[in-house]
């Protein structure tokens, strides 16, 4: 049986299930427009043994045969996960991981791919629905359903599931995801956008969520399978208790102790203790049981200390944010470099600058594209003092790279002004919460050292929220601790007058539109208190560029001109390359950038460029090369590749019996272009240019009179008359 079920947004979203693949624990397929989304939800029969988090898996993969596209590369095969498919899993991933039982540990994987690609929609928003409805008419246990949109803001005007066109216009892209009952997750970016615009686009996609999120739950009563039964872990009240008893009066001092090192310490210390306390009676006792029960000691404690005392495990108040401290230039050889430091939160930032042949190339269903600037974030595992294998980028790398880029994006010089690619790197070298937004700052302050002209610092900072019932926490600036054991983590970045960026993942079913509110503003009061001590570091960008950078010349020539100046294979433009040293990269709307740090040889390499493009003007004079002597006059080079004749008669004022009298090969003189004749070739007279120029004439020889002569247009033809014809007419 195939059920099928769908509602209106812009267009009609439709959602289909029970056609493929059925062995599945549940499968659906969402469509809108000529999109089309697959997901399948498989879990295992038993609880997986010995482990203390929730083992969920996601993935998705955007195959190019979808958009009806060959993959690039040798072997015309998809490869490992682009950066898109990494940043649409955790898209996926983020919503849905608060909504299963605390206590299912079963192996759940949810698997979502893009069967078909239209250019208009993009396929994201629509993975996280598809994900949701295979998980909702499963037998997974499962506290959806979940509704997923985007939202851009095209003048005053909010527009559900933008187009990849509408984007371009866009001053806002919201990707939001909920319950029918609150909002889950929340990502975007924005061209400094206030916290009221954020918050209205955030009401306008809830109400489109709600449809999707009622279809879902439709399409489950007709065809969804009885929930598996989730099994309580039993509860050992005796032991429980005796661990109760025994950190009534030293769980609070050891979370309170200011320092992360010193504080795990501790912990650890209190663990010791308590185990040793425990195996008098007990010499057995389930040390993983243990750890269990006094983690949620832990996490108790730690809340209820916001929660009743407004007490933060490093004795800050709820708004409070932690010590900054900054410096810039330490790195020598770098176009640009920060050390940025809040806390116990420390992110290197350096920046290089390249020409248009760094950028990034990009294949997507929308189109080929090319990005000039790039965020890199590196998270080794000395910043949290333990020991890992050294390995790729992780996804949660990437995300948070991907999170620092968009806030800073919006504040880049305009490209015609800043022709440069863009790349920055942050190593984090401490980390105790918020290493996404110390990237933010050291990736700012690295580009003022650079000297990048950027419109307004941007600053971030993560929020979280500590709600028990009624009782509610807002927290500025969280350590890491207070994110794991938390109910939310709000990242927002921006600058003095408003967002760029934000994120947020929630670990409850959903946050309120009040709570949203309340953080966004607290999250703009300890944004603004960041940027203050950032003034204090760097107040504005350098007045110019790194001595170390590379110095970018932009210049326009005719469109028609570029195949003149790339020359047949190539030619031209490489010996200009070679010749110069410099980088020349020419765009099709007859751009060209010429990079270079030697700043004389970039002069040269411009001068090279317009010169051969340049348009030879009747009546202008020049400075020309003799390529040709001949009997009746000699061919002079004006610009390159541009010849003319000056007759014998246009070389002086009096009568010339030979040319080589006046001009050998090699010779540099002035000449103005007369004219261009019937047959399109140029007529050069260095007589006029000499006059108007009110340069000295040429001499006549001994034994020659100074009598003036009247031109004659007779003149015989030679080989390189021919090829003149030639050349006239292939033009």
């Amino acid at each position: 049986m195939v059920e099928n079920i769908s509602t209106e947004l812009r267009k009609t979203l439709s959602i289909e299930t029970g056609k493929m693949a059925k062995q599945a624990n549940g499968s659906a397929v969402v469509r809108y427009g000529d999109t089309m989304v697959f997901a399948a939800s498989v879990c295992s029969s038993s609880a997986r043994e010995g482990i203390d988090f929730f083992p969920l898996t996601v993935d998705y993969r955007e195959k190019t045969s979808a958009a009806g596209k060959f993959p690039g590369g040798f072997f015309k095969r998809e490869g490992r996960p682009t950066e898109k498919e990494i940043l649409t899993a955790r898209v996926i991933d983020r919503p849905i991981r608060p909504l299963f039982p605390d206590n299912f540990f079963n192996e759940i994987q949810v698997m979502t791919s893009v069967l078909s690609a239209d250019e208009d929609n993009n396929p994201d928003v629509l993975a996280v629905v598809a994900a949701s409805t295979a998980l909702v008419i499963s037998d997974i246990p499962f506290a959806g359903p979940v509704g997923a949109v985007r939202v851009g803001l095209i003048g005053d005007e909010f527009i559900v599931n933008p187009t990849y066109k509408e984007m371009e216009e866009s001053r806002l892209e919201l990707v939001m995801a909920g319950t029918k009952n609150a909002v889950v997750m929340v990502e975007g970016q924005a061209d400094i956008v206030s916290e009221q615009t954020v918050l209205e686009g955030l009401d306008f996609g809830y109400e489109q969520i709600k449809k999707i999120v009622k279809i879902q739950e439709e399409l489950a009563k007709r065809v969804g399978k009885p929930k598996m039964q989730v099994f309580s872990a039993e509860s050992d009240n005796s032991l429980l208790e005796k661990i109760r008893k025994f950190l009534s009066d030293k769980m609070e001092l050891a979370v309170t102790v200011k320092e992360k090192k010193a504080r795990s310490d501790a912990m650890s210390g209190l663990h010791e203790d308590l185990m040793s306390y425990l195996r008098e009676e007990d010499a057995e006792v389930d040390e993983a049981k243990v750890k269990s029960f006094s983690h949620d000691e832990e996490k108790r404690t730690v809340r209820n200390l916001i929660i009743k005392r407004s007490q933060r495990v490093d004795g800050r108040g709820l708004k409070d944010i932690r010590a900054i401290s900054g410096e810039v230039s330490l790195l020598p050889r770098t176009h640009g470099s920060a050390l940025f430091t809040r806390g116990e939160t420390q992110s290197l930032g350096t920046v290089t600058l390249g020409s248009v042949s760094d950028e990034q190339k990009i294949e997507s269903y929308e189109c080929e594209q090319k990005k000039s600037f790039m965020l890199h974030y590196n998270f080794p595992s000395f910043s949290v003092g333990e020991v890992r294998p050294i390995r790729g980028p992780g996804r949660r790398e990437i995300g948070h790279g991907i999170l620092a880029e968009k806030a800073l994006k919006p504040i880049l010089p305009d490209k015609e002004n800043f022709p440069y690619t863009v790349r920055i790197v942050s190593d984090i070298l401490e980390s105790n919460g918020s290493s996404s937004m110390a990237t933010v700052c050291s990736g700012c302050l690295s580009m003022m050292d650079a000297g990048v002209s950027i419109k307004d610092p941007v600053a971030g900072i993560a929020m979280g929220l500590i709600a028990e019932g009624k009782e509610i926490r807002i927290l500025s600036d969280i350590l890491g601790s207070e994110d794991h054991l938390g109910d939310m983590d709000f990242k927002v970045a921006g600058t003095r007058e408003g967002i760029t960026a934000f994120q947020m993942d929630v670990k409850v079913e959903g946050i309120s539109r009040e709570i949203m509110s309340d953080s966004l503003m607290q999250a703009r009061e300890g944004r603004i208190h960041i940027l203050d001590c950032m003034k204090e570091i760097l107040a504005e960008s350098r007045k110019e560029l790194s001595s170390l950078a590379p110095r970018i010349i932009s210049l326009s020539i005719n469109p028609e001109k570029i195949g003149l100046l790339i020359g047949p294979g190539g030619k031209t433009i490489r010996k200009i390359i070679e010749e110069t040293g410099c980088g020349i990269d020419v765009e099709d709307d007859g751009r060209v950038l010429v990079s270079s740090k030697d700043s004389e040889m970039a002069a040269k390499a411009v001068q090279t460029v317009k010169d051969i493009t340049a348009e030879v003007e009747v009546g202008k004079i020049y400075k020309g090369k003799i390529k040709n002597v001949l009997d009746f006059g000699a061919f002079a080079e004006i610009l390159p590749g541009k010849e003319g004749l000056i007759h014998i008669s246009q070389l002086a004022d009096f009568r010339v019996n030979r040319v080589e009298d006046v001009v050998h090969t090699g010779d540099e003189v002035w000449v103005k272009v007369t004219e261009f004749d019937e047959k399109g070739r140029m007529n050069l007279s260095m007589k006029e240019a000499l006059k108007e120029l009110g340069l000295e004439m040429p001499s006549p020889p001994d034994g020659v009179s100074g009598q003036a002569v009247t031109p004659s247009n007779d003149r015989p033809r030679s080989d390189r008359d021919n090829r003149r014809d030639n050349n006239s007419k292939r033009r």
